[in-house]
């Protein structure tokens, strides 16, 4: 049973650690069951998996995690991170597919594929934001990637 009606967000600031991103993953789970969303929960790990490794893999400072919700049974995942350069497979046109033996290339198109909508912004300006980018998805009940 929900407690806080939406609006509400969640952010869990991470440090460049290989076990951020399982931790995250264990944080999201908890706060969709506490919203009353668990059924959110297989859809948004995988996003906020994805966006997670790649912050880890492509940068070396800390990332954050954002939880928020949408709308009423939608949820948007936001990952932020030191690196400003918003990967190729994120923007408006789908990166071309990775060979069928790399080890690398596949997890934004499986964001893109299972999120209804999804974007990135660079954050130029240091002091709060910290300058990077932020990456997110948003998914939830009714969603046709389902």
């Amino acid at each position: 049973m929900a407690t806080v009606s939406p609006p509400w967000a969640y952010t869990l600031h991470l440090p460049h650690d290989p076990r951020a991103p399982r931790i995250a993953r264990g944080t999201l789970r908890l706060v969709l069951a506490a919203h009353g969303l668990p059924e959110l929960a297989p859809t948004a790990e995988l996003v906020a998996a994805e966006l997670l490794a790649n912050a880890h893999c492509h940068t070396k400072g800390p990332c954050a995690l954002r939880l928020r919700s949408a709308d009423t049974g939608r949820l948007r995942v936001t990952v932020w991170d030191t690196d400003p350069h918003v990967p190729p497979g994120f923007s408006t046109a789908p990166a071309p597919p990775p060979p069928p033996d790399a080890e690398h290339g596949r997890g934004l198109p499986l964001v893109r594929a299972c999120a209804d909508r999804w974007g990135a912004s660079v954050l130029r300006e240091l002091g709060a934001s910290k300058g990077g980018k932020v990456m997110w998805a948003e998914c939830g009940a009714g969603a046709e990637a389902w």
